[in-house]
C-alpha cells in the first residue's frame, strides 16, 4: 500500500511557496548552526502533501548517516495523541465511555484513592499522579505494567489541578486499552489507527527490530558544541517498548497525514478511521483557561491534543494559529498540529532535545511561518 497522500504544488493548495521556502531556510540554518544534527518536516492540505523535506544527519558518530524520507524520528510526547486515538476508537465502538472511571475497566486501579478517576481526567492531565513512573522491566512484561500502574499514588486530588503528566497517564491508558481488548496496546494502535490510514511503514508505537536501522538517534546539545547520545532513548529496548506517552517513531509526512485525518473529520484518502462526532468531542477545550502547573500557562487540553485558544501565547502551535488549531509536541524537539479551519497540517521532527529557552520560540516561529503561508482557500 502506497503513502496515503499524493504530492501537490503548494500554490495549487493555496499555500505561499515563498513562505514555505523561508520555513525550510530556517531549519537549514539551525542545522548549519549545530542546533540539531538533522530534522524533517511536512506540510499538508486537503489530503495532499505540499511539502516534505529532510535535513542534515539522522545519526552521528560511528553510525553516521544522512536523514532521508524513510528516516523515523522519535516522537516523544507526540505519541500521546496517537495513543489517545486508540482510546477514542474504543469509545465509538461502544467498549468504553469517556465518563467511565478507569477502575471500572481495570480492577485494582482503585488502590490508593484512584477509584474515581475518569478517562476524561486521565487524558486531560487531571488524574493526580504526574510524577508516577513504571520500571523498564514493565515495558515488555505487561502483567507487571498493570500491577505498577495500579500501585500509582496520588499527589493531589484528581480533578483539582491541571498538571501535565509526562508519562504516567498514558501508561494507564495503555493498560486500559489492554484490559478492554485483551490485546497488546501496541497492536491495538497499529490495527485500529495506523494500518487503516496506510501508515504502517511510517508510524510505529513499538518499533520492530527490522525497522530499527531507519531510526534517527536522539541527542543532547553540549554547551561547547556537539552532541551526546541520550539514554535510554537510543536503546533497542526503548524503541521496541512503544512508550505510550513518549516512545513512538514516525516520519514527518506520516504525522502530517495523521493530523490530516483528524482535521478532515476522521477520514484520509477515502478511508474513515474515526467518526466526526468522536473528534468533535475529543478535540475541544476541557480545561478552559486553567493554568497547567507544569507548563505555566493555560494549555486548553483536549482528550489528547491541546488547542490554541485565544490566549496571548501558546506552546508550539504558533501564536498566529486559528483558535481551533490543535496538536502536541515532543519534549525539546518536535511539534505536530492541524488547523481544521484551513485544513492545513504540519509536522516538525528533529533529533536533539533542547531546553525550552530555544525550543519554544523556535517552534512558535516555525509554526507561524506555516500559518503565514495559508493565503488561499
Amino acid at each position: 500500500m502506497g503513502f496515503p497522500m499524493t504530492q501537490a504544488d503548494p500554490a495549487a493548495l493555496g499555500l505561499d511557496p515563498d513562505a514555505l521556502a523561508r520555513l525550510c531556510a530556517l531549519v537549514e540554518r539551525h542545522v548549519a548552526e549545530g542546533r540539531h544534527p538533522g530534522a524533517q518536516l511536512a506540510v499538508a492540505r486537503r489530503g495532499r502533501l505540499a511539502l516534505s523535506r529532510s535535513f542534515g544527519q539522522a545519526r552521528i558518530g560511528a553510525e553516521a548517516r544522512a536523514a532521508d524520507e524513510r528516516t523515523l524520528w522519535l516522537l516523544y510526547s507526540n505519541t500521546k495523541v496517537v495513543t489517545a486515538a486508540a482510546v477514542w476508537k474504543l469509545v465509538e465502538e461502544g467498549a468504553l465511555r469517556f465518563s467511565d472511571t478507569v477502575a471500572s475497566h481495570v480492577p485494582g486501579f482503585e488502590r490508593n484513592g484512584k477509584g474515581e478517576i475518569t478517562v476524561i481526567q486521565l487524558l486531560t492531565h487531571q488524574a493526580g499522579f504526574p510524577s508516577a513512573a513504571v520500571t523498564p522491566e514493565a515495558w515488555e512484561d505487561h502483567e507487571r505494567l498493570r500491577r505498577e500502574v495500579c500501585d500509582f499514588v496520588l499527589e493531589w486530588t484528581p480533578g483539582s489541578r491541571v498538571h501535565y503528566h509526562p508519562a504516567a497517564a498514558h501508561w494507564v491508558a495503555a493498560v486500559l486499552i489492554e484490559a478492554i481488548t485483551g490485546e497488546d496496546f501496541r497492536r491495538v494502535i497499529r490495527e485500529r489507527i495506523v494500518a487503516p490510514l496506510g501508515l504502517g511503514e511510517e508510524l510505529f508505537v513499538g518499533l520492530p527490530a527490522a525497522e530499527e536501522p531507519r531510526a534517527a538517534g536522539m541527542y543532547d546539545p553540549l554547551p561547547g558544541g556537539g552532541f551526546a547520545p541520550r539514554m535510554p532513548e537510543n536503546t533497542s529496548a526503548h524503541r521496541a517498548a512503544g512508550v505510550p506517552g513518549g516512545g513512538g517513531y514516525a516520519t514527518a509526512r506520516a504525522m502530517a497525514a495523521f493530523y490530516q485525518m483528524l482535521a478532515q473529520g476522521g477520514t484520509l484518502n477515502g478511508v474513515r478511521v474515526l467518526a466526526p462526532r468522536t473528534l468533535q468531542f475529543a478535540i475541544r477545550n476541557f480545561t478552559g483557561e486553567r493554568v497547567d502547573g507544569y507548563m505555566g500557562m493555560p494549555m486548553h487540553r483536549g482528550l489528547g491534543p491541546h488547542l490554541r485558544g485565544t490566549t496571548e501565547t501558546i506552546r508550539g502551535l504558533g501564536s498566529l494559529a486559528h483558535p481551533r488549531t490543535f496538536g502536541h509536541g515532543g519534549v525539546g524537539s518536535s511539534y505536530c498540529w492541524a488547523d481544521p479551519e484551513s485544513g492545513v497540517s504540519f509536522a516538525f521532527l528533529s533529533n536533539a532535545r533542547h531546553e525550552n529557552a530555544f525550543h519554544e520560540p523556535r517552534m512558535d516561529t516555525l509554526s507561524n511561518l506555516v500559518h503565514a503561508a495559508i493565503v488561499g482557500e
